[in-house]
């Protein structure tokens, strides 16, 4: 195989960003197929993004044999599912975050992707620009100090009451649906894994945060905090900071550092601005899952990685007196 054949399953509004526009610039990359529950909405969503064939099935699509792999923008409760129902039909995955509804679910995917031998990567589309090396950069030279303490900020409004990722059926909530990149993003400054101390919720409805903050201390004595939001006092922010001994990092807009961001770095007396240079978030997560699956490279968002993701992200919900969210495999079991 010398170019991936991708189908997308839904006509999500986050494919247009995540897969269509980023393979209309990679060689390696061809969008071949689209498949919707609404047939007419698949149609639609093909003829604007001149995608070849419809599909009436999610099942049709993974049964087509000129479909390599598959994007799996699916709503969170349903990204398990099928994601091991592409596995088994021999379909390599790139799977919208966050990759699960829970730790047990992603651990279900892991074992048929290891199964499998197919290629599985998490959507975290922001560890693949240039900014993310760039912060682990500074934070890995020293020049900070050692970390005391890491914050994260995911915040964004999302007003309309009938969004489904407001659905608790559907794995919604903030911290599944933005605080996920709070929690990776901690996770990956830190290269460590936390424990969660405490965390506070507000509800949008009964057992769907609205609102999550959350308190973390590693094994070395580092503290954390992720704090996010689909409707809160805190109507948009997207941040990080790193606090050393000697220095402090903060980074504006770290997840989509293409549109704009602001990297602020103060150690030594000093303080200095940098302007990191590079294309979409989603070009280069698609050049690494095709990397992966047409040359065997490595990913920075493997099965094992999410599965530590969603192991926080239960602990934060447990410790807010919420349970963690159930998925579609767990449904029809």
């Amino acid at each position: 195989m010398d170019r991936i054949r991708i189908g997308c399953l839904g006509a999500a509004r986050i494919a247009p960003a995540a897969l269509t526009k980023p393979a209309a610039g990679n060689s390696d990359v061809e969008v071949t197929a689209v498949a919707a529950r609404d047939v007419t909405r698949a149609r639609a969503f093909a003829d604007k993004h001149g995608i070849p064939v419809v599909h009436d099935s999610y099942d049709a699509l993974l049964a087509d044999p000129d479909v390599d792999a598959v994007y799996n923008p699916l709503p969170n409760g349903l990204h398990g599912l099928w994601t091991i129902r592409a596995l088994e039909a021999g379909k390599h995955v790139l799977c919208e975050k966050p990759f699960t509804a829970n730790a047990d679910e992603a651990e279900l995917v892991a074992g048929a992707a290891e199964r499998s031998g197919l290629v599985v990567m998490e959507a975290f589309h922001w560890r693949y620009h240039p900014l993310a090396a760039r912060m682990l950069e500074i934070i890995d030279s020293g020049e900070l100090g050692p970390v005391k303490h890491i914050e994260t900020w995911m915040c964004f409004p999302l007003y309309k009451r009938d969004d489904i990722r407001w659905q608790l059926d559907l794995a919604g909530g903030a911290l599944m649906d933005a605080g996920c990149y709070a929690v990776h993003m901690l996770r990956t400054f830190a290269g460590a894994e936390p424990a969660v101390v405490s965390a506070q919720a507000k509800e949008r409805s009964p057992g769907v945060d609205r609102v999550m903050r959350a308190d973390m201390r590693f094994a070395d004595g580092r503290t954390g905090r992720i704090n996010t939001s689909m409707w809160g006092t805190t109507v948009l922010k997207v941040a990080a900071r790193v606090e050393g001994e000697r220095g402090v990092l903060k980074v504006f807009n770290p997840t989509a550092p293409q549109y704009f961001h602001r990297m602020t770095v103060k150690a030594g007396g000093r303080t200095r601005r940098e302007k990191v240079k590079g294309g979409a978030t989603y070009s280069y997560q698609l050049a690494a899952f095709a990397g992966a699956v047409l040359r065997g490279e490595r990913t920075l968002t493997p099965p094992a990685e999410s599965i530590a993701n969603m192991r926080v992200i239960d602990d934060i919900y447990r410790a807010a007196g919420m349970a963690p969210r159930t998925g579609a495999t767990e449904l029809t079991s």
